[in-house]
């Protein structure tokens, strides 16, 4: 697909354009605890997770659950201390400010629970469309995200090139859709440049 037809480029967030230094998993923690209360297990708990807007106590009350208020201020210790652990890959900023000024529209397309995203969307104001999976209530690759900021921006599938580091995700859910899509290995120091390329 020639690069003249791209008019959005999507990105994933996490281990694509910012990186958490040190991982504490409170999202984690919560799960276990569900299962403790008897909230039988499902691989889908993750996705569950990341696609209601809300905090550990409004996850837990759309399940039925009350989170104990010790529990509850440890969980929020946690997520506190890894949202601290956040920080943007150097290329970042400087590479979405490039992409602005080509022209293209700049959509972040994550599965994330809510309190990373509203972190994320404070580090990264000048954004075209945030697809945040708690916003949509999807997660990649549910085609339905892909479709929100299809139908954000008035393009085509066509029109878009995602960018992302997990293979189902980030390159055969989006060429599912219809969609280009290159795969970032950020582990062996792969950066923005080395998969953007020519559109830089």
């Amino acid at each position: 697909m020639s690069n003249t037809q791209i008019k959005v480029i999507a990105f994933d967030v996490f281990g694509t354009l910012a990186k958490i230094k040190q991982k504490i998993s409170p999202y984690k923690n919560f799960i276990l605890w569900l299962h403790t209360q008897g909230h039988t297990p499902q691989a889908s708990d993750a996705v569950m997770v990341m696609s209601i807007n809300g905090d550990f106590q409004d996850i837990a009350a759309h399940l039925g659950y009350q989170i104990p208020q010790d529990f509850l201020d440890e969980l929020n210790a946690e997520l506190a201390a890894e949202l601290a652990e956040i920080e943007l890959f150097a290329d970042t900023l400087p590479t979405l400010q490039q992409l602005k000024n080509k022209g293209y529209k700049i959509v972040l397309c994550s599965n994330s629970a809510t309190p990373y995203g509203m972190h994320i969307s404070k580090l990264m104001k000048d954004i075209d469309v945030y697809a945040w999976s708690y916003e949509v209530h999807a997660c990649k690759p549910d085609p339905i995200i892909y479709q929100y900021f299809i139908d954000q921006l008035h393009c085509t599938a066509e029109e878009v090139l995602f960018i992302g580091d997990t293979p189902l995700a980030d390159v055969q859910g989006p060429t599912a859709f219809g969609m280009s899509a290159k795969l970032i290995n950020r582990k062996n120091g792969q950066s923005l440049h080395d998969v953007l390329g020519d559109y830089l």
